[in-house]
């Protein structure tokens, strides 16, 4: 919603695009069966589009509307999510416009109860979190779409009608151009929270629904307090409930408060209601100087996912496939992992480097990874929008007891999201080898990053598909050189990383650990060898490479071998 005499797409500092449709080749009668269909082109699906061309695999990108969307709805980028939008060749403009940020406060009717502090270990590249503006994340992948040759990007262009079949699917289009029939080999439904093709294929989202309801209010204030997530329970300006408060660019201020219990939704979202009660919270945090509203709309958490993310050809991401709480920024990071985990995989089958059943991973590592977010933010969602009495009550003891006393103070912190441990996936069939680990990143999690002398990042140096990281004290070993040249017989897109002295390897990038500070990062001694898929989760780690398991463990992430 928008203030009175503004129009829907009347923006104080953004400029909404229009985008025409157009006349397709098949309106004229070509009948090419294109690899991937993706339907909806809001940020996960445009993330799909730009995995698949990174991987040279074209893709039909379409969208029923003809902008972007409104609002700033998602804006927090997570760490692991500004490193995919570096592997699709997107981060810059991110990088420049976002505000990056590592703490937060949360406070009890006025008082600081809790601290948080995210970590930021010196060799990380980005930090922990980034707030930008929903339409910007669209506009700059839009951008990155638009650039290539390998996106058809169809607009005002709706999914009326589809049909499976055992090799692929027909969808019917409409346009204003007219209505046409596409096929594909295989269709990427990211269409969203009310998924058509959800309905199409009579498919339901299961879970819980959270009674607990906030109101989203942008608005434009010159306001100098830091780039950090404030969250204020039972303020004076909103009594008995819940306020959040982040910081966008163009002096753009999210703040997020909660209805009272028996408050009416209707009433609640008038204009005038909006600015009184928007205007309480400003005075909460000492802001009494003018404001500009901006956009406004109401939400509600949830916790629902579909059964399973893959039916025969089609596979949901993001919201299509799940609903999360908006606690703790899941959402749209989440469903950028998804749009990457099954973007690589698809692509490495279509170019006939992977098995089709490397694709069957996809919906147990991604479905895992939502219920994973459904454990964590259902901790925060009760927190903040105490479903009974008795949470209430617990509530308010707990808060109570933060004035004075530090171990209750943890409760108050949304929990931020965290990339999720394949450790019981198909991909990681020897995460038993941890145990010979005395620390480091374990076998399914995200590989960490380290800085390097020349400025560079460990990471920088990984490849489109698998890589190994080796540490040795000074050459490998024979042994060690014959795995390497294994693992590239396996994966055309193979990459080396040798973690030594030597200034030469063939065929491995070579980086020289001056202080021992990689090693330790990852609890490496000579001779250890971790495996990476290629979104950078560990497929195996071994304290002393074990060949028969690293290259098995290679043929299973390719899908060439059943574990």
């Amino acid at each position: 919603m928008r203030p009175a005499g503004k129009g829907p797409l009347e923006s104080l500092y953004f400029d909404y695009p229009r985008f025409a449709a157009r006349r397709v080749p098949e309106l004229d009668g070509a009948t090419a069966r294109h690899p991937v269909l993706i339907v909806g082109a809001g940020p996960i699906g445009m993330t799909a589009a730009l995995v698949l061309a990174r991987y040279g695999i074209r893709s039909v990108l379409i969208d029923r509307k003809d902008t972007l969307n409104d609002g700033s709805r998602a804006i927090c980028i997570a760490r692991p999510s500004m490193h995919i939008l570096e592997r699709i060749g997107a981060v810059a403009p991110f990088v420049e416009k976002a505000l990056g940020w590592r703490f937060g406060r949360s406070y009890y009717r006025g008082e600081q109860i809790f601290r948080l502090e995210m970590p930021q270990p010196p060799g990380e590249k980005y930090l922990p979190m980034y707030n930008l503006q929903q339409q910007y994340i669209e506009k700059f992948l839009h951008d990155a779409v638009a650039a290539s040759d390998l996106i058809d990007m169809r607009w005002q262009s709706e999914l009326s009608g589809l049909e499976r079949h055992v090799d692929g699917v027909s969808a019917r289009i409409s346009s204003p151009e007219g209505d046409y029939f596409l096929d594909a080999l295989y269709l990427l439904a990211a269409d969203g929270a009310r998924s058509p093709i959800r309905s199409m294929l009579g498919l339901r989202l299961k879970g819980d629904n959270y009674e607990g309801r906030y109101v989203i209010a942008d608005i434009r204030m010159d306001h100098d307090f830091p780039t950090e997530r404030r969250a204020f329970f039972e303020p004076s300006g909103n009594p008995g409930g819940t306020v959040l408060i982040h910081k966008q660019p163009d002096d753009i201020w999210r703040v997020d408060y909660q209805l009272r219990e028996g408050e009416s939704e209707e009433e609640a979202l008038k204009e005038e209601n909006i600015r009184a009660r928007v205007s309480a919270i400003l005075v909460d945090i000492g802001h009494v100087k003018p404001w500009e509203l901006e956009w406004w709309s109401v939400y509600s958490a949830n916790t629902l996912c579909l059964d399973d993310y893959r039916h025969d050809r089609v596979f949901f991401i993001g919201d299509a496939a799940h609903i999360v709480p908006i606690f703790g920024v899941r959402g749209l990071n989440n469903g950028l992992a998804d749009a990457e985990n099954i973007g690589w995989k698809l692509a490495l089958v279509l170019h006939g480097e992977a098995d089709d059943r490397l694709l069957d991973s996809y919906s147990p590592e991604r479905r895992g990874a939502t219920l994973d977010v459904f454990a964590n933010a259902t901790k925060s969602t009760r927190f903040m929008t105490p479903p009974t009495r008795g949470w209430r009550l617990a509530r308010e003891a707990a808060l109570s007891l933060s004035l004075k006393h530090e171990f209750p103070r943890g409760l108050a912190n949304p929990r931020q999201m965290q990339p999720y441990t394949y450790s019981d996936s198909v991909l990681t069939p020897y995460a038993i080898r941890d145990a010979a680990f005395a620390g480091g990143p374990a076998c399914g999690s995200v590989a960490p990053n380290a800085g390097l002398t020349d400025g560079s990042h460990l990471l920088d140096y990984a490849g489109h598909g698998l890589t190994a990281i080796l540490f040795c004290e000074a050459r490998p070993t024979a042994e060690q050189a014959t795995s390497l040249e294994h693992l590239g017989r396996i994966d055309k897109r193979f990459a080396a990383i040798v973690v030594g002295t030597q200034t030469s390897v063939s065929g491995a990038k070579i980086v020289v650990d001056h202080d021992g500070e990689i090693a330790r990062l990852f609890a490496a001694s000579p001779g250890t060898l971790y495996l990476l898929r290629p979104d950078l989760h560990i497929a195996g780690r071994w304290k002393t490479a074990i060949p028969s398991e690293i290259l098995k463990t290679a043929e299973i992430c390719l899908g060439g071998e059943t574990p």
